[in-house]
């Protein structure tokens, strides 16, 4: 009896700890991009978080052909400079609802900027939902997240 009481002790515990770490999973990490329209992976962005905000970054292009294409759309600081390594999100905050809002997000495939936001799906935690507003106009794409091996 003792022995079972001391193992009930340990593995309750151990439970809790692996259920939090399957269940924390968050929105930082590797994600593959997906085109919502045509269904092409276009990249790997990599979100992570700098001063407590979150930041993004292409860190590979997936799309055949156009790997050391240049944002010939963009404007600014962007103008003809390479997707690859283009930070995409800049200072996103979260908020209570665990969304990351912000002003600065960027699609240099249309070299359009805009606000957005990005949460993980609730129902799947390997994907992550990106929207972005153009005034009441909104579009939203699903990522998904790179297995990190």
């Amino acid at each position: 009896m003792k022995s079972k009481k001391m193992s009930l002790k340990w593995i309750l515990p151990l439970f809790f700890l692996v259920f939090q770490a399957v269940s924390g999973q968050t929105v930082f990490g590797k994600w593959r991009t997906v085109d919502d329209r045509s269904g092409i992976a276009k990249a790997i962005v990599h979100i992570y978080n700098e001063n407590g905000l979150l930041q993004a970054k292409i860190v590979q292009v997936l799309e055949k052909g156009k790997e050391d294409a240049i944002c010939t759309k963009c404007d600014d600081e962007f103008k003809n400079k390479p997707i690859l390594g283009m930070h995409i999100f800049q200072d996103l905050e979260k908020n209570h609802k665990d969304e990351y809002k912000g002003n600065k997000m960027l699609d240099p495939e249309h070299g359009m900027k805009f606000r957005g936001k990005l949460w993980l799906d609730p129902d799947n935690d390997n994907q992550l939902k990106v929207r972005g507003y153009l005034a009441f106009l909104y579009r939203t794409q699903t990522w998904y997240r790179v297995k990190e091996e």
